[in-house]
């Protein structure tokens, strides 16, 4: 593993001990949730698990919630609306802030995102990152079963967001992550508005931005094998548009910064 960013950060306590929480949003995900609460639990038993429904109509929040009452630690937030993955992610950030944990996991309900990966992404933060990333693009990550042109196209977006933002991170768009508390307290959440995809790439360039130091993990991406996938091309198109958005804007920021009185 290599560290992203070098900025000087204040001295960072070891994670061996602290309290540690997995944010796992859901829609409509009843085929998979009893597995996939199992699996973290069983893959990193000190965590608690957040679940945080968008009125799912299949019953995920219930399942979720009886599941909870024999695995324990498992928390149910019912939002009331389908709002998107971003929101459903600020939400969790919020909780976990506000009942102080100190590291706070993103993963996905389908199976996508391996459990058996949340020990080494713990192991990370543990050796000093701020925010580790489950990443499919450094040595040893993969995708099996992507066809040519999804892959093509994944790649491209994350190198061109890589170059737009100039962040040396190879999986910008990856939504397996673990944070550090302190930097999700240093990046202010209101200012994130992005869903999808862009919404990963907002959160590290915040990250960076505020000094965070960043480390990828290869894993193995595995398409979910039951229910409907919540990206469209509609989000990649979105989420482009605002990387754009973003380097343009931050460059003329820098340029009238940098330009002396008299040009």
């Amino acid at each position: 593993m290599e560290l992203i960013n070098h900025h000087a950060r204040r001295n960072r306590p070891r994670v061996g001990s602290v309290r540690a929480l997995i944010i796992l949003p859901t829609y409509n995900e009843v085929e998979n949730i009893v597995e996939v609460l199992e699996a973290a639990r069983e893959n990193l038993p000190q965590a608690d698990i957040l679940v945080v429904d968008d009125n799912s109509p299949d019953g995920t929040a219930d399942l979720a919630e009886a599941t909870g009452q024999i695995l324990q630690q498992i928390t149910v937030m019912r939002r009331s609306t389908k709002a998107g993955l971003g929101s459903a992610y600020r939400a969790g950030f919020r909780y976990g802030l506000e009942n102080g944990y100190e590291v706070m996991f993103e993963m996905d309900s389908d199976f996508s995102h391996p459990p058996a990966a949340l020990p080494e992404l713990y192991g990370a933060i543990e050796s000093g990152a701020d925010l580790v990333i489950g990443s499919r693009y450094v040595p040893g990550g993969s995708i099996p079963n992507w066809s040519f042109h999804r892959l093509l196209l994944s790649r491209w977006a994350n190198k061109y967001a890589s170059w737009a933002l100039k962040i040396p991170v190879q999986d910008l768009t990856a939504g397996y992550r673990a944070y550090r508390a302190s930097l999700l307290r240093e990046i202010n959440l209101d200012t994130i508005s992005a869903e999808g995809y862009a919404f990963q790439v907002e959160m590290t360039y915040a990250a960076v931005r505020n000094g965070g130091d960043v480390v990828e993990v290869p894993i193995a991406f595995t398409d979910r094998l039951r229910g409907v996938s919540k990206m469209s091309g509609t989000i990649v198109v979105e989420a482009m548009r605002l990387v754009t958005w973003w380097g343009i804007r931050d460059r003329f920021r820098v340029g009238r910064r940098t330009a002396s009185p008299e040009t």
